[in-house]
């Protein structure tokens, strides 16, 4: 009998420790991103929208959420100035992209209580900024569709990310 709880105990140590193997570890806040890493991502992101021909407000924000850099194209609508400043705050308060809540929200049932949160967007196109592998920042865009918007959001946290 004590053979056969040793097994079983011994199963569910080996099941606990696989699941917890599993779970991404939670991302860190590094220090804050430095005007010169925002002026890279602001260029590698307005450089990919000029690629495209897409007219894009892009926000670049600290740890906080707190703005570090907005740059506006040409002909970019004007909703798309609080828009990407959005994104780029809830990518960064979160911890995760902008998408996340998207994804959450479109599946209905229990993700809909992501609705209520504060500074959360449900929009695509918000990431966050990792340098050395901690979060330093984030950026947002919008001009395009989501999933487009998203592309220049990845061209300026990718830029950094190298």
């Amino acid at each position: 009998m004590n053979r056969s709880k040793l097994v079983v105990a011994a199963a569910l140590l080996l099941g606990a420790a696989t699941a917890f193997a599993q779970q991404p570890p939670i991302p860190q806040y590094g220090p804050n991103i430095t005007q010169e890493q925002a002026r890279k991502a602001m260029a590698a992101a307005e450089a990919e929208a000029r690629a495209k021909g897409w007219p894009m407000a892009i926000a670049i924000v600290d740890t906080a959420g707190q703005l570090v850099m907005f740059q506006r194209s040409d002909n970019t609508q004007s909703g798309s100035i609080a828009i990407a400043q959005d994104k780029a705050v809830s990518a960064a308060m979160f911890k995760r992209p902008s998408k996340a809540f998207q994804d959450g929200v479109a599946g209905g049932g229990a993700g809909l209580r992501l609705i209520g949160l504060r500074n959360a967007s449900m929009l695509e196109g918000g990431l966050p900024i990792y340098v050395e592998g901690k979060i330093v920042g984030a950026i947002g865009a919008s001009g395009m569709a989501s999933d487009q918007d998203a592309v220049i959001a990845k061209a300026g946290a990718d830029s950094l990310a190298k």
